[in-house]
């Protein structure tokens, strides 16, 4: 259970560092963006693997890079989703998702038990 909070907190912090980089990411108080995180992180475990599934011929054909298009999808999906998050356009949530995506890649051992 401690690992979860864990990831839910640096997954606010990403989307903090995304808002005070992206110029069309923005959020209104610290709730939005705890909130924005929680479901930007239930859109990734939920909707993001049904949607992969889905479009996998072009992620195939573009060599993955249609995932960046993932990306962005779920990022805006968001910013619809959570009142007092908002991701203004399609350019800004394909840059917030690459960018989440590399602070995932970062933190993506904090957390975890070692065996």
């Amino acid at each position: 259970m401690g690992s979860l909070i864990i990831r839910w907190l640096l997954n606010a912090l990403g989307l903090f560092i995304v808002a005070q980089l992206v110029s069309g990411v923005g959020y209104s108080s610290l709730q939005a963006l705890l909130i924005a995180a929680l479901v930007l992180g239930l859109l990734n475990a939920i909707v993001k693997p049904i949607l992969f599934w889905l479009t996998l011929p072009f992620t195939i054909v573009t060599l993955g890079l249609f995932l960046i298009v993932l990306n962005a999808i779920i990022v805006m999906l968001t910013g619809y989703l959570v009142p007092g998050f908002t991701v203004t356009g399609f350019v800004p949530a394909a840059i917030a998702g690459l960018i989440l995506g590399l602070i995932s890649l970062l933190t993506s051992g904090v957390g975890k038990k070692n065996k």
